[in-house]
């Protein structure tokens, strides 16, 4: 009887609990990722976790109007952005992985013999490659516009560039149909292996390839109904050593590396106000 007691209160906790509204990118939903890890953050506070799955910036601005409670993104100078306009606070790298460029086996433009990123890029442009750009103000879009200009490329207007306007699960699946080139972040390149007929044509090492994801609290000064206590919790959960392993063990491809790297809180490209 006891038990039963207990356990009826803490449904009745778990119900009562205020969600939490957790603004992110697609990239790290549509990896699972979040599908794996935020039951357990549940389980243990009875705090439920409303996902909005969106580009990083529109996750930013969602943030930013005070309809989220916190942010997991990855797009670290706007990222430093939020932070200096005092929307966010109690910013943490929480796992890292790089982004790739995909695109058909036969790779028409030889992106797979380029010697670094840039080239890459510059081989998609120089053949007129089909290439599907986010084209949605995401971590991934802002990475996508970086390269190219750091190329001294414009693709934009060329009658080979498509934009999806969509997350990168779906601009994944239009890519494969186009039988085009995309940059992807390697989680849900990863995941998505199997269902679309993309390979992973430049996947190496390279400095301009690295995808930091960083979490912060909505600032409660600034937005006084923001779930602080939840979205602190939050942030102490993801950070913790067992959850962080379980990141970095979170699926392997056939390589056996694994779809994140756990960072404990420590940036790889700093982020500060």
């Amino acid at each position: 009887m006891k038990k039963l007691i207990a356990l009826g209160l803490l449904l009745t906790a778990a119900l009562a609990a205020a969600p939490l509204r957790l603004a992110t990118t697609t990239s790290v939903n549509d990896s699972g990722l979040l599908e794996a890890i935020l039951p357990g953050f549940t389980r243990e506070t009875g705090v439920p976790v409303q996902v909005i799955a969106v580009g990083t910036g529109q996750a930013l601005a969602i943030a930013g109007r005070g309809d989220a409670d916190a942010v997991l993104v990855h797009a670290p100078d706007l990222e430093a952005r939020f932070l200096r306009e005092g929307k966010g606070v109690a910013h943490a790298c929480i796992a890292y992985n790089n982004f790739v460029i995909a695109g058909p086996a036969a790779d028409p433009a030889a992106v797979g013999a380029a010697a670094d990123a840039l080239d890459a890029m510059r081989r998609i442009f120089a053949a007129g490659a089909t290439f599907v750009s986010r084209g949605d103000n995401s971590g991934t879009y802002h990475r996508e516009q970086a390269l190219w200009r750091a190329a001294g490329l414009d693709p934009a207007g060329r009658p080979w560039y498509l934009e999806s306007g969509s997350g990168m699960g779906a601009t994944l699946t239009l890519a494969a149909e186009k039988r085009a080139y995309t940059l992807t972040d390697l989680g849900t390149f990863l995941f998505m292996q199997g269902k679309v007929d993309l390979a992973a044509l430049f996947d190496r090492p390279d400095p301009r390839m690295l995808n930091q994801y960083g979490y912060m609290a909505v600032n409660p000064e600034r937005f006084p109904g923001a779930n602080r206590e939840a979205a602190y919790a939050l942030r102490a959960y993801l950070l913790r050593p067992d959850v962080q392993q379980q990141i970095g063990a979170y699926l392997k491809d056939r390589f056996g590396r694994s779809l994140f790297s756990p960072l404990y809180g420590r940036c790889k490209v700093e982020v500060s106000p």
